[in-house]
């Protein structure tokens, strides 16, 4: 509880410059640094956070507004997790109250926590025997003074059990543990083996969590009562005391970099929060981001190896298949692999990164596309719903018959997604048990948890999805992976491209043959030649990774310069492009103060997608090998442009994606 005030500073989920002063009244005199209180902005009565309190009134102000109510009888949290607000603030272009809003559960009251997962007596409580090299991992990373740590190994190489390991002794040394993964839906296995390890000390908070269930698990956190968190990328802010270590899983994830104000990665605050604590930040994966891979090559992280399948599988037999003048998505080489796989009482999983039945309508009259009438991107054929759906803002109509330009009835769909793949695989292999994990399969609860039980016992046979099939999964049952199109996303206008098609090539990959030595993938594609598709089927990756920094220190991209872009949307037009040609020119004149390294100002240009929720787009981007004068000018372009009505500002540091 704080000391009786009579005036506290507040801070809102709002673009505003700075916090608002308010009245304390008598019977809410306890209030204190870090609690949430309701007050009147202009004609609304909002919810913020109490950022400073103090017993004399503000010189400037004739009068002072009370705030109406105190929503927490303790605080959320304290001044030096204040601190670390401000730095996102600072870091990220938004306002201290947007960065609260963002870190802080905003749950009203606490209630009880469903359990997650389910099989523990399928676990077992006592960590594994480690192999050699998992145990001279965890005694560098447990002994060595160094702060930042890379653990990188081969899919199926033990490197959860090193990061358990290292967890239990920093947790016996008194101090406590955040480990982050990608996305906890995907991750019930490890979040089950994290709880028969550590029972009542581990707290879980992720997305499918209510408020309330989440405001529960902040306050254990907050009172000591859990010292290790598993959660995604906003875990990176749970309250853990005496912060020993961060474990960063499947580093080279890109949702770890927030789609919202503010644009923050969690590996940045990771980096930020360990430096502040003396803690140890120890990041993983198979297949690390172009950036880390490059600060292990220069020192910046010390690089830990394992090499070596733990539970008795080999590297996978990988084929590459070309589907030019293959008919769908099923190539003669995957269904003769599919077919063995059965056969031989063994299960597939197939990955294509495109849902739906069909992914564009167009006329062969006329050449006319079906395009959300919102967004500027093509609707995606649904067959189970008979509907057009943008996947972007979810817009769906009805499909035509007729074409609507020319009148032509010459009309079809062209392409594939995974509800087309599932009815050409029920009509290949009637004999087959299939289940398809996709955003549109697992809307109804429970779901996604029942479909992959069903699979880790045997009960279905194939495997079909998105990014679902991707990661976090671990059956035994495995031989077969087949990656039905590889090459989906590299015709887009974006310099990680080929970083992400590697990456994903080579992780479902390493869903094959984990426990035993005849594993098989088949990567279908169209360009078997890319540098990427290539070097990931033949694991190449020394090759993958030097050329493509070579590539970007040639073009000048990350991780040779930093990077930041500013969207500009709105629904009018002529304002929009505006906006974006004052901050052009803003910017413009800031490089033209530069002394350490140039300032090069890209744009303004239409973004690749326009438009998105009858909201056009266009950006500005930024880059310098200096970043503190990279960001000193953005941040003084912004504050320079005042916005007229219905246009916004996105400042994204360092994207992961331009699009």
């Amino acid at each position: 509880m704080g000391e009786a005030c009579a005036y506290c500073d507040v801070v809102f989920n709002l673009p505003l410059p700075g916090a608002l002063t308010y009245r304390v009244e008598a019977a809410h005199s306890h209030c204190a640094v870090g609690s949430r209180v309701v007050a009147p902005v202009g004609r609304r009565s909002l919810t913020g956070f109490v950022v400073a309190v103090h017993d004399t009134a503000p010189a400037k102000l004739a009068s002072v507004k009370a705030i109406s109510r105190l929503v927490d009888k303790e605080p959320l949290f304290d001044v030096e997790y204040i601190s670390l607000a401000q730095w996102i603030s600072e870091m990220y272009l938004c306002s201290l109250g947007e960065a609260l809003a963002t870190m802080a559960p905003t749950g009203r009251s606490e209630r009880e926590l469903p359990r997650i997962g389910g099989d523990d007596e399928t676990l077992s409580p006592v960590p594994v025997t480690l192999s050699q090299a998992q145990h001279r991992a965890v005694r560098r990373l447990v002994g060595s003074g160094q702060q930042m740590f890379y653990l990188y190994g081969k899919t199926g190489s033990g490197k959860t059990e090193v990061f358990l390991h290292v967890a239990e002794r920093v947790i016996a040394g008194g101090c406590g543990v955040i480990y982050l993964v990608p996305e906890i839906t995907l991750t019930h296995q490890l979040v089950d083996s994290i709880r028969v390890r550590f029972g009542e000390q581990i707290a879980v908070l992720h997305s499918g969590l209510t408020p309330s269930q989440r405001l529960t698990e902040w306050r254990r956190i907050r009172a000591g009562e859990a010292n290790l968190v598993v959660g995604a990328r906003s875990a990176v802010f749970a309250p853990v005391r005496k912060l020993g270590l961060v474990v960063l899983d499947e580093e080279h994830e890109g949702s770890y970099k927030s789609g919202s104000t503010p644009r923050y990665h969690a590996r940045q605050v990771a980096m930020k929060r360990c430096a502040a604590a003396g803690a140890r930040l120890v990041m993983g994966s198979a297949t690390p981001s172009v950036e880390a891979w490059h600060l292990m090559r220069v020192g910046r992280f010390e690089r830990l190896v394992l090499t070596e399948r733990l539970s008795g599988g080999a590297a996978p037999q990988v084929e590459t298949v070309d589907l030019s003048g293959t008919a769908g998505g099923l190539s003669r080489e995957l269904i003769e692999e599919i077919r063995a796989t059965h056969r031989a009482g063994r299960q597939s999983i197939l990955f294509l990164n495109r849902r739906g039945f069909s992914y564009f309508f167009h006329c062969r009259s006329c050449g006319f596309e079906m395009h959300c009438t919102r967004c500027a991107v093509s609707l995606t054929y649904h067959k189970h719903r008979d509907a057009m759906v943008c996947h972007y803002c979810g817009y769906s109509t009805r499909p035509v018959q007729v074409c609507p330009e020319c009148g032509s009835l010459d009309v079809g769909y062209s392409g594939f997604g995974t509800q087309k793949l599932e009815e050409d695989l029920a009509r290949e292999f009637p004999e087959l048990r299939i289940s398809r994990l996709d955003t549109d399969a697992v809307r109804k609860k429970g779901v996604l948890s029942e479909t992959l039980r069903a699979f880790r016992n045997g009960e279905t046979d194939m495997l079909l999805g998105t990014q679902m099939v991707a990661k976090g999964l671990n059956f035994p049952g495995v031989r077969l992976v087949g990656i039905v199109m590889a090459d989906t996303g590299l015709q887009l206008p974006d310099f990680r491209l080929a970083e992400r098609t590697f990456a994903l090539i080579v992780q479902v990959a390493g869903r094959a043959g984990r426990f035993a030595p005849d594993g098989r993938v088949v990567v279908q594609t169209f360009r078997p030649h890319h540098d990427a598709i290539r070097d990931a089927a033949r694991g190449e990756v020394e090759s993958f990774y030097a050329r493509e920094l070579e590539i970007r220190k040639e073009l000048g991209f990350p991780p040779f310069s930093r990077l930041i872009r500013v969207v500009v949307r709105g629904k009018n037009l002529g304002r929009v492009r505006a906006v974006a040609d004052r901050l052009g020119a803003a910017l413009r004149e800031q490089a033209g103060t530069q002394t350490s390294a140039p300032l090069e100002v890209l744009g303004p240009a239409e973004c690749p997608i326009g438009m998105i929720a009858s909201r056009h787009r266009v950006h500005v981007l930024v880059r310098s090998t200096v970043f503190a004068e990279l960001h000193a000018a953005m941040s003084s372009a912004l504050r320079s442009i005042k916005l007229p009505h219905g246009v916004y500002l996105e400042p994204d540091v360092d994207p992961v994606q331009l699009m």
